[in-house]
């Protein structure tokens, strides 16, 4: 795999910022790595992978052996860098959603040699990158084939968030009702019709303090009919049961010439 941390300036941002990206690259010569399954002249599919609360786009690589995973599959990998943001236009802050929705889909066309398509793009994410991910395929479906939600916050309007500080949902939400908004992950599943959203994952650990969220989650997706797959594990939230989910989520992925 070809390794880039990128450093740039973000518009919607208004300051630099980064992201590690991961490109398939053939590794015939190189002790212990498989060559790459993808054609050289394909564009290579894309997986979008967010990081949680806590943590930073170097994250992913440190915990976990995505690069490997990843370059088993021909797959790339974009992390972008959101702070403690949760995917959102802050209400005392940054405009991360701008960000992660419009500009860096734009920027990553414009700079990488990735597929456009759709049926090549998916996005996943741990924890408030769990939400992220989510967020990303049910406000804009169309342009995800799959997401996947690793112990993720998938009802932030019934989240504690008093542990991490005080201020943290004010400066996001202000005195915005989320249940009103883009980021009530209930309400956007109600309203999506079943078949509309992309393929979802969630995967939880039973001994998280999320896994109530994520079963209430998975009884209402299947009880409106959508297409999700649910894998509860014995686990809490932490870094050994996300480095096995992100392998059993990439042999999820639709990837072209891989039977569903």
């Amino acid at each position: 795999m070809i390794r880039m941390r990128t450093d740039f300036f973000s518009d919607s941002l208004a300051m630099s910022t980064s992201m590690v990206v991961l490109m398939p690259q053939s590794a015939d010569g190189q002790i212990g790595m498989a060559g790459s399954p993808a054609d050289a002249t394909d564009l290579p599919p894309v997986l979008y992978l967010l990081h949680g609360l806590s943590d930073d786009c170097t994250i992913w690589e440190r915990r976990t052996s995505i690069e490997r995973y990843a370059a088993d599959l021909g797959i790339a990998v974009v992390m972008p860098e959101v702070r403690r943001s949760f995917y959102v236009d802050e209400a005392v802050g940054d405009a991360y959603w701008t960000f992660v929705s419009e500009e860096l889909p734009q920027l990553v066309q414009r700079t990488f040699r990735v597929s456009a398509d759709p049926a090549d793009t998916f996005v996943a994410g741990l924890s408030m990158g769990g939400f992220g991910a989510f967020k990303l395929a049910l406000n804009l479906p169309e342009r995800f084939a799959a997401a996947a939600c690793l112990s993720g916050v998938v009802d932030p309007a019934h989240l504690d968030l008093s542990a991490h500080g005080g201020h943290l949902r004010d400066r996001i939400w202000g005195d915005t009702d989320i249940e009103t908004t883009n980021d009530n992950l209930p309400g956007l599943l109600r309203a999506a019709a079943p078949g509309s959203t992309p393929r979802l994952y969630v995967t939880c650990g039973t001994e998280d303090h999320l896994i109530e969220q994520n079963r209430e989650f998975i009884a209402l997706a299947e009880e409106l009919g959508h297409d999700l797959t649910a894998v509860l594990r014995p686990g809490a939230h932490s870094w050994d049961l996300w480095d096995a989910a992100i392998q059993d989520v990439l042999a999820w992925l639709p990837l072209r010439g891989r039977e569903a």
